[in-house]
């Protein structure tokens, strides 16, 4: 879902070039499906309707992609192994 989501949020989309890219006949992988009514994403405009993100949607990106961005915790000094030359 949040590669989905990336996807959408990275520019503008068309309704039918997400279709084209995102459809599948199989009714496990249902990401188009299972975004709109998770209300993550909504259609916009007349025509060619644009796929956006919803406020819901884009808070969700912004939380797992600041997840990925948080650094792991450093080892602490007591706890990283030392290193030792041959003959030392």
């Amino acid at each position: 879902m949040i590669q989905f989501l990336t996807w959408v949020a990275d520019r503008s989309r068309s309704y039918a070039e997400t279709m084209d890219a995102w459809r599948t006949s199989c009714p496990r992988l249902s990401v188009w499906e299972d975004a709109v009514i998770a209300d993550l994403v909504r259609l916009e405009g007349e025509g060619s309707r644009a796929v956006k993100l919803t406020e819901r949607g884009a808070a969700l990106l912004r939380q797992t992609q600041g997840e990925r961005m948080t650094p792991a915790p450093a080892l602490s000094a007591r706890r990283a192994p030392a290193l030792v030359r041959p003959g030392d």
